[in-house]
C-alpha cells in the first residue's frame, strides 16, 4: 500500500506534536468564524462553501496535505476540524488523517437510519466513526432509503420533529462539551469536514459530519440483561440524558465494556456502559423524551454522594455559553430546553428525588392509545400561560396539547424569559415537596 506524505499540525500547546513552518504541502483551515446555517442554506449535498478561498487559516486544524505542487497532482483525502477542540479530539482527528493518507477507506456500518462509516488504522483497529450531515435520516443523500419524499431541505423537521434534518451532527458535539471531565463517559467528539474522501455519495467533494472516538466493546445494552450493569454507570448516563432530554436513549446506544473493564460485585459482572449517538438530543421544545433505563432498578436507587456533588456543581447558564460559544449554530431555543431540564433535575435531586422519579415526571403517559402531557410540561405550560396572560398575548394553540407540538421556550423574549425561570424555580420546589408528603 502506497503512503501519502503527511505532516500534521496541531496547536502550539504542542500536543503531543512538535510545531513545524508552515509549506506549500499542508494548507491548515479553520472555520471558527463561519455560520453553519448560512452553510445549510447554500448548498445542502456538498456544502461547497467550505472551498471559499477567503476562509481565515491556522495551525488549529489536523489535515491531510497534497504533496509537491497542489495543482498539478490529483486531491487526495484530507479532513479538518469545523468545531470541536482539546487534546483527545485533535489526537483522534490526526489519527483518521494518517489513516486516510495511508490509502484507507471508510467503512459503511450496518446497521442505524443515516450514513454512518467507521474508519480503521493500519493495524485493522477501529479508530472513528463518521456520520455525514447531507446522509442523515431524510437527507438527500441517506443511504438507507430514508429521503423525504417531499425534498425536504436540511433545517426542516427531520424523524424527531424538534430536531431538524441536518443538526444531529452538531448535538453529538454539544453532548460532548457539557459530558463535564467525562462524567457520563461520551467518547470524543468533533465536526469535521472531509474532502475527497470516499462515502455512499460519490459525486460529493466535500462532506461535513460528526467524528466521534470509536469505542471498543462487547455488546450493547440490548444484548445483555439491566442487571448486569452498574449502577453508577447507569446513574450517569441518566443524568446527562435528562440534562439534554434525550429523545431516544434506547439499549443499543449503550455499549457494554469489553470484560477487561468490568468489576465484579458479589460475583456478578457489574458491566460499564458507554453512551453514543446523541443526535436526538436538545430538542428545540419539549418533547417526549425516551429513556431505556427508565424501569431498570438501578434507576430506583437513590444518588450517591459524589453523583448528588457533580449535580450539584452543574451551572446550566454557564453551560448555555459553552453551547453559544463552541456550537453557535444550535438554536437558543434548545439552549433553553438545556437550562429548564438542568434546573429540573438539580431541584430534584436536592429534593431526593431517584433517577426513575425525575425520568418518570418528564416522560408523557399513554392510556387507551391517548398521548398526555408530561408533569414537566404542565408545569411549563401554566407558568407560561400565566406570564402571557400578565402581557396580553395569545397562547400558541399547539401548545395546549403537548401531544402535537409540546412546549417552546424559543417564543419568549429576554425579560418573559428571565420571569419564567424564576417562577420555575420556585414551582417545582413546591411540586417536589408536595410529591414528598404524598409518599
Amino acid at each position: 500500500m502506497r503512503l501519502f506524505e503527511m505532516a500534521v499540525a496541531i496547536d502550539q500547546q504542542h500536543h503531543g506534536f512538535k510545531p513545524f513552518s508552515r509549506s506549500q504541502r499542508c494548507k491548515l483551515q479553520s472555520f471558527g468564524h463561519l455560520d453553519y446555517n448560512n452553510i445549510l442554506e447554500l448548498n445542502q449535498t456538498t456544502i461547497l462553501a467550505f472551498q471559499a478561498d477567503n476562509i481565515h487559516r491556522s495551525f488549529s486544524t489536523p489535515c491531510l496535505p497534497l504533496t509537491g505542487v497542489e495543482d498539478l497532482n490529483p486531491p487526495h483525502p484530507r479532513i479538518e476540524i469545523v468545531r470541536g477542540s482539546g487534546a483527545p479530539v485533535h489526537a483522534l482527528v490526526v489519527e483518521v488523517a494518517v489513516a486516510m493518507a495511508s490509502g484507507i477507506q471508510p467503512i459503511p456500518l450496518p446497521s442505524g437510519l443515516g450514513g454512518a462509516y467507521v474508519f480503521h488504522n493500519q493495524n485493522g483497529n477501529n479508530i472513528a466513526v463518521a456520520k455525514p450531515v447531507d446522509e442523515e435520516p431524510f437527507a438527500l443523500n441517506n443511504p438507507e432509503g430514508l429521503q423525504s419524499t417531499n425534498h425536504q431541505m436540511l433545517g426542516q423537521p427531520s424523524l424527531k420533529r424538534p430536531i431538524r434534518i441536518g443538526e444531529t451532527g452538531i448535538r453529538e458535539l454539544a453532548a460532548y462539551l457539557l459530558d463535564h471531565g467525562g462524567f457520563s463517559g461520551v467518547p470524543p467528539t468533533a465536526l469535521v469536514k472531509f474532502c475527497h474522501a470516499t462515502f455512499s455519495d460519490s459525486s460529493a467533494t466535500v462532506k461535513l459530519a460528526s467524528l466521534q472516538r470509536f469505542v471498543g466493546h462487547g455488546f450493547d445494552a440490548g444484548e445483555l440483561g439491566p442487571s448486569l450493569f452498574s449502577v453508577d454507570s447507569v446513574h450517569k448516563i441518566g443524568i446527562l440524558d435528562i440534562r439534554l432530554m434525550n429523545l431516544d436513549r434506547h439499549a443499543g446506544n449503550m455499549l457494554v465494556m469489553k470484560h477487561d473493564h468490568n468489576s465484579f460485585v458479589n460475583g456478578n459482572a457489574a458491566a460499564d456502559l458507554v453512551p453514543i449517538d446523541h443526535g436526538f438530543c436538545l430538542p428545540e421544545w419539549l418533547d417526549d423524551p425516551y429513556f431505556e433505563w427508565l424501569h431498570w432498578p438501578q434507576a430506583s436507587i437513590p444518588f450517591s454522594e459524589s453523583e448528588l456533588e457533580y449535580i450539584s456543581k452543574l451551572d446550566p447558564f454557564k453551560d448555555a455559553d459553552i453551547l453559544r460559544s463552541e456550537v453557535p449554530s444550535l438554536r437558543e431555543s434548545s439552549i433553553r430546553v438545556l437550562i429548564v431540564c438542568t434546573v429540573f433535575l438539580k431541584q430534584a435531586a436536592v429534593a431526593g428525588l431517584c433517577l426513575a422519579d425525575i425520568g418518570q415526571m418528564m416522560t408523557r403517559e399513554f392510556c387507551r392509545g391517548e398521548e398526555s402531557s408530561s408533569e414537566l410540561e404542565n408545569i411549563c405550560l401554566k407558568l407560561k400561560t400565566n406570564i402571557n396572560n400578565e402581557n396580553g398575548k395569545e397562547q400558541d394553540e399547539k401548545e395546549t396539547n403537548c401531544g402535537i407540538s409540546g412546549i417552546s421556550f424559543g417564543d419568549m423574549n429576554k425579560g418573559e424569559w428571565e420571569l419564567f425561570l424564576e417562577n420555575f424555580d420556585k414551582f417545582v420546589i413546591g411540586v417536589f415537596e408536595d410529591n414528598k408528603c404524598k409518599n
